[in-house]
């Protein structure tokens, strides 16, 4: 209707500091240039208004997304960690993508690009990523889940693909009779890595992070040492063992000096 009615549509944009674009359409033989001149001065101050309640909303830009913004993360791996990321048959990355609702591409070069309709999905995506391929270190600190019992030990899960014996001896510090009196599968337990050999097997311990009555079903270690020494320290001789050898010497070369 406006362009029907009026003579001259006449649309500006622009900034604080200035006019950006301008588009005229007019029915008329022409336009003055005092009209010209008013009508963008009517433009400028209206364009001004705008900005000045644009202002009083947003006065600076957020400095984070709205948790409910789409958003797209990038993480880089090695390259050869891809494979466990997408798992047989593509059957890991399927699970992660259910699990979460995000969509995730992988490059060659161990780019992973995890597109999510909102944060708290991307970073659930990110840290099962995370879990898949971070590498164990020695002497490093994990929260790890009991997976399974055994007579000599409980493996544990330090994160998902990685597991670790913890070693009957490495429970306590006391003697433990059983890893089941200590121990069932999906107990959460912190340990330290105490060794990874050259086949990649991880030796993990808990000793030093058991608390005063964690365990009670435990016992003391035998003094080993002291019971070593107990049972086989000999009495003190008091016969003078070592004059009576000196005697029989002496008597055997008087003995030969007679003959």
């Amino acid at each position: 209707d406006e362009d029907h009615l009026g003579d001259m549509d006449f649309k500006v944009a622009g900034t604080a500091k200035g006019v950006t674009a301008i588009q005229m359409d007019i029915k008329i033989g022409g336009v003055s240039r005092e009209i010209l001149l008013s009508a963008l001065r009517q433009a400028r101050e209206g364009c001004l208004h705008i900005l000045e309640k644009m202002d009083i909303v947003l006065d600076n830009p957020r400095s984070e997304l709205s948790p409910y913004a789409p958003r797209i993360y990038v993480m880089n791996v090695k390259p050869d960690k891809i494979r466990e990321i997408i798992g047989p048959g593509g059957k890991m990355i399927r699970g992660i993508q259910e699990q979460t609702g995000v969509k995730i591409d992988i490059e060659d070069d161990g780019t992973v690009k995890i597109a999510a309709v909102d944060a708290e999905s991307a970073k659930a995506a990110i840290t099962i990523i995370e879990g898949i391929v971070q590498v164990a270190e020695v002497g490093k600190v994990y929260q790890g889940k009991v997976r399974r019992i055994m007579e000599f030990g409980a493996f544990v899960e330090l994160f998902p693909g990685t597991d670790g014996l913890l070693h009957i001896s490495q429970i306590s510090r006391n003697r433990v009779r059983a890893v089941s009196d200590i121990y069932k599968e999906g107990d959460e337990v912190t340990v330290r890595v105490l060794e990874i050999d050259r086949d990649g097997k991880i030796r993990l311990t808990h000793k030093e992070f058991e608390k005063e009555g964690e365990n009670p079903n435990t016992e003391p270690e035998p003094d080993r040492q002291a019971g070593r020494e107990g049972g086989a320290k000999r009495p003190e001789r008091r016969d003078g063992g070592g004059e009576r050898r000196d005697r029989d010497r002496e008597r055997g070369g008087r003995r030969q000096g007679r003959r």
